[in-house]
């Protein structure tokens, strides 16, 4: 069986551009960044500060939205949103309203971190028996609607503008709905994952897509993806974010928008009903935590994977970083085989709370953490790792916003696979509503017994997590590093590059990065031996062949290593951080 890859990374189809065929990446052998005055000599710039409020998005519309929101005496909250509603048009191939959306920030009223679930369930309509009836080498489909779970970002802003919000509702959707219908250019990493997705839905192979018409009429108006530079518009969804900042979210659960829904999915076979988009509601959570090195590090329960992060770190905390070197084999070696120990107990526990209680307490324990710990060898890589006896594992945009007030919010949202399920519902006059649903729902189990096997009305493991870091009692850090399994052990290396080795908010996310895969997912997946261990470029010619010759199987680098964006709280201004690997921008005043 061939094995999926739980991984935002399309394949390295070209891309073509004005001027020049380009890849997705161009190799000039020798060359690297040029020289920095100050700071690492591998960071691609230096963070911005400002005094009033700051935003990093993976675009910069979207992060001049945020500021302008900001400006206008909106909170970080009203930023956020807006900002979210803007990438859904700019970076479709990551994210939009067809998604969900997962939320930690901090509440200066309050002085803690507060987490919002913004994740939907399946439909009530599909069956198990109906799931693995049309599965595909015993795994839900990527694609089409057995893929689709209700959307839970538009209901996951509400919430959040219900209790944050400073100003109306509809003045934060109007500067996207009119971007929208404007158009903007498309920039270069999104204009070749655009491209990628669209060729996947043409050829998707195994996977069954019902429809692909209106896919192509939004997203390939002239028979073609946008080219960089090129002017993109969809009008479509413009009309659709003007209704929902009308109506609401019940404009899209409970009015016209989930009528046209219900009739998409009763045209093409499908199962999502208005029942199923009515019932949907945002569910506030209680974050978790865990001590670092005198920082502490939150996360999200499960049904998100957060808890593999504080895992991560645990296990690493029992050794010297610091000591190993940078960039060293020895760090990225116990680094590396720390994620592998953590991910077993990600692919054994981690589901819908709803349906399967995950021994959090036990798992995020210091005791447990020094017990996985003796496991690891420092000279070779462990044969093979089994998940931890206990008490009864995409596409994402990552972006956040910080305030005059104090308020830092760290947000994540993601259609998950590319763009999602290949499925754009119809809308009024023969036109679109302008956006994807999710393929979430190919993240479901199929065997049982497992905790997150398939059940209609139940949420599915989710690999999206947003990211967060206090020191004492005031905030430190909103952060996020995009990418399927690579968030965690992404927001592991982050929190080290920063605390063992005294990397700045910018230098952290520009640093190299490793990405170990082949684990266990919650799917079911079987690890795959010791799986492969990618490395980016930078990292030391003498640490990959070190690492080698512990018996690691290095993979060739492959655009898996996630994208970063982050908010430093100093003790007079906020220090943003975008990185090279996306097409963000960060910006502060």
């Amino acid at each position: 069986m061939q094995r999926r890859a739980f991984l935002a990374a399309l394949p390295a189809t070209a891309l073509m551009v004005p001027f020049a065929a380009k890849a997705a990446a161009t190799a000039y052998p020798g060359v690297r960044m040029g020289d920095r005055v100050a700071g690492a000599d591998f960071a691609g710039r230096s963070a911005v500060w400002g005094s009033h409020g700051a935003a990093a998005t993976a675009h910069p519309f979207a992060t001049l939205i945020a500021i302008d929101i900001l400006r206008q005496g909106g909170s970080a909250v009203d930023a956020a949103i807006a900002a979210n509603a803007a990438l859904g048009f700019l970076e479709p191939t990551a994210n939009g309203i067809g998604g969900d959306c997962f939320v930690m920030l901090w509440d200066p009223a309050k002085k803690t971190v507060v987490g919002l679930n913004g994740s939907g369930r399946s439909p009530r309509g599909l069956s198990l028996a109906e799931q693995r009836r049309r599965a595909v080498s015993g795994h839900i489909a990527r694609y089409g609607a057995v893929s689709v779970s209700v959307p839970g970002a538009v209901d996951a802003w509400w919430e959040l503008h219900r209790r944050y919000g400073k100003l109306a509702w509809r003045d934060i959707l109007t500067p996207a709905a009119n971007l929208a219908e404007q158009g903007a250019p498309v920039p270069q990493t999104i204009a070749f994952y655009l491209d990628g997705n669209m060729k996947r839905f043409a050829d998707p192979g195994p996977y069954r897509i019902e429809e692909t018409s209106n896919a192509r009429k939004v997203y390939t108006p002239e028979g073609r993806t946008p080219r960089e530079g090129e002017v993109f518009r969809n009008p479509d969804l413009a009309r659709t974010l003007r209704t929902i900042a009308e109506g609401g979210r019940d404009a899209f659960y409970d009015g016209p928008i989930a009528d046209h829904i219900e009739a998409y999915f009763k045209r093409i076979g499908g199962w999502m009903t208005r029942r199923d988009l009515s019932a949907h509601h945002a569910e506030w959570v209680q974050p978790i935590v865990t001590d670092y090195r005198g920082t502490s590090v939150w996360g999200l329960p499960p049904n998100s994977q957060g808890l593999s992060t504080l895992q991560i770190l645990n296990i690493m905390e029992q050794f010297d970083l610091r000591a190993m070197g940078f960039q060293s084999a020895a760090s990225i070696h116990h680094q590396a085989e720390a994620k592998r120990l953590a991910f077993e107990d990600r692919a054994r526990w981690f589901a819908d709370p709803a349906f399967s209680k995950t021994p959090i307490e036990h798992l995020n324990s210091k005791d447990y953490a020094r017990e996985r710990a003796r496991l690891i060898q420092p000279d070779r890589v462990m044969d093979r790792v089994m998940p931890g006896d206990a008490p009864h594992h995409g596409d994402t945009t990552y972006f956040t916003t910080a305030d005059k007030d104090g308020m830092m919010v760290s947000i994540i949202q993601s259609n998950y696979r590319g763009m999602g399920s290949g499925l754009v519902p119809d809308g009024p006059d023969g036109r679109t509503l302008g956006f994807m649903f999710q393929d979430r729902g190919e993240l479901y189990a199929l065997s049982d017994g497992h905790p997150n096997l398939y059940a209609p009305g139940k949420r599915p493991f989710q690999t999206i997590i947003p990211g967060f870091a206090t020191r004492g009692d005031a905030p430190l850090l909103s952060f996020g590093v995009m990418g399927g399994d690579m968030q965690p052990q992404g927001q592991a290396q982050i929190i080290a590059n920063m605390v063992d080795y005294g990397l700045g908010v910018q230098e952290a996310g520009d640093a190299p990065r490793w990405h170990h895969e082949g684990s266990s997912e919650p799917t079911g997946e079987p690890q795959e031996g010791t799986g492969t261990l990618r490395l980016e470029t930078g990292v030391p010619a003498e640490t990959r062949d070190t690492l080698a010759g512990m018996g690691w199987k290095i993979g060739a680098t492959d655009g898996g290593f996630g994208g970063y964006q982050a908010i430093l709280k100093g003790e007079q201004a906020y220090g943003a951080a975008s990185e090279m690997r996306k097409d963000g921008l960060a910006l502060a005043y």
